[in-house]
């Protein structure tokens, strides 16, 4: 089949390369001349496992090309994804205007039937906005369809190649079937093909982001309770990890979501709530401790110091919001940086994939190490912000030679506190007892 993909971003890419990868044609479009040209030499803009390989693979077998042309895609492509940016705007409400503006363009250059894809995380109701938009211009025949992308970054290409389902949100049969046709390949182990209107499948994608962080908010909420009684939320954890009606995904407590994904989406549905009259209460919630979660290690650290922290250098180890993604927007470690600059701390960093991102945002305010322990040594403290597995298993003896204190504030529960304890450091995490030198 002949795909265009409108917008080059994570969620683009990967599903431009990922269906190029069962044989289809695949022109993807973005505006961005320099990271097309990229793209065009067989430089991956942004870091994914595996997406590398496959996009390689597919620009040599000619399935996957680029243009800066909105309108090569749409007389290359049958099926056209619109995998645009919605960001959040000053009240929380999803920005459409990209959307929007892409499908008018498209109103006025549509030639033949066409279907319009919205892969865009899109509140309640966008279906509808583009038809209008799109019917405005033309008379030409077109169905418009919501199939929300349910990927997580660092696992990216494989959620796309192997979906736990594929919700298609559509009533007109010509375009559901297309729809199936494509999708085909991907659910051959039987995983379903959900197909339901647009609005239900809009509201799916925001219900399920909503609803983990929801989860993991809950978790940070149990872990900061249990700080408070002297109970281990690990302990916890395990122990309703192991019911069936809770799962143990998304029970890891910490400093907070971030994310392309969560922090905008949970905005966006409690905003669309607002609008028809609804207030949601729990997501109320879920954004306010969210908040404070971000910052809770910077109160640790200037209580331990006495509520002076000026002069001191302090270590951050991972920068992106998860690792396996050189994606910062949203991150944890960005909120810790900002309070830290404005107490006048010294900032050593270190991360696999995101730092050319950070220094974008921060330039030459911070000192960007070329390894773990380069960014750890002098430090009066360590933060760790990132799970990435290269913080797992560190030199302890190495680390308390090169750190000017012995001091860990771990934001992602890496170690055990027996294990800490004996190597003589003082050790906070979230949720469980703190070690004292």
């Amino acid at each position: 089949m002949k795909i265009a993909v409108i917008g080059t971003g994570y969620v683009g890419l990967v599903t431009g390369t990922c269906l190029a990868e069962t044989g289809n044609d695949v022109l993807c479009v973005d505006i961005d001349t320099q990271k097309v040209q990229q793209m065009q030499q067989g430089i991956v803009p942004i870091y994914e496992p595996h997406l590398d390989i496959l996009f390689d693979r597919n620009i040599k077998a000619g399935r996957l090309s680029f243009s800066t042309s909105l309108d090569d895609g749409l007389l290359h492509g049958d099926i056209i994804f619109l995998a645009l940016p919605t960001p959040e705007g000053e009240d929380g409400s999803a920005d459409l205007s990209y959307v929007l503006g892409v499908a008018q363009h498209i109103g006025k250059k549509i030639q033949s039937y066409k279907v319009i894809v919205d892969k865009s995380t899109v509140p309640v109701g966008t279906a509808d906005k583009v038809i209008d938009a799109i019917s405005k211009e033309t008379n030409v025949e077109f169905d418009v369809v919501s199939n929300p992308e349910f990927l997580r970054e660092g696992f990216a290409v494989d959620d796309f190649l192997k979906p736990e389902r594929i919700v298609i949100g559509s009533n007109s049969e010509k375009a559901v079937g297309l729809m199936q046709k494509l999708y085909k390949p991907f659910v051959r182990s039987g995983n379903p093909i959900i197909v339901m209107d647009e609005r239900s499948a809009e509201l799916t994608k925001y219900a399920a982001n909503a609803f983990l962080a929801t989860k993991i908010t809950f978790m940070n909420e149990i872990a900061n309770f249990c700080e408070k009684v002297g109970a281990d939320v690990d302990k916890v954890r395990m122990g309703i990890g192991t019911d069936s009606r809770i799962g143990k995904r998304f029970l890891f407590p910490g400093i907070g979501y971030g994310g392309s994904c969560f922090p905008k989406d949970v905005k966006a549905l409690h905003k669309s709530g607002k609008e028809v009259g609804y207030e949601f209460d729990i997501l109320n919630a879920v954004i306010k401790v969210n908040d404070i979660q971000k910052k809770v290690l910077i109160q640790r650290i200037e209580t331990y110091f006495d509520n002076d922290i000026a002069g001191k250098t302090i270590a951050i180890w991972g920068l992106a919001f998860k690792p396996e993604t050189d994606d910062v927007r949203e991150a944890p470690a960005l909120y810790i940086i900002e309070e830290l600059l404005k107490r006048d701390v010294k900032v050593q960093v270190f991360d696999p994939e995101a730092m050319p991102n950070v220094k974008r945002k921060f330039g030459d305010q911070l000192t960007y190490a070329l390894n773990k322990y380069e960014a750890a040594t002098g430090a009066d403290v360590l933060i760790i912000c990132t799970e990435w597995s290269i913080f797992r298993t560190p030199d302890f003896s190495r680390l308390k030679t090169i750190l000017r204190t012995p001091i860990i504030f771990d934001g992602r529960n890496l170690f055990d506190i027996e294990d800490m304890e004996k190597e003589g450091f003082h050790y906070n995490s979230i949720g469980r007892k703190e070690t004292n030198i």
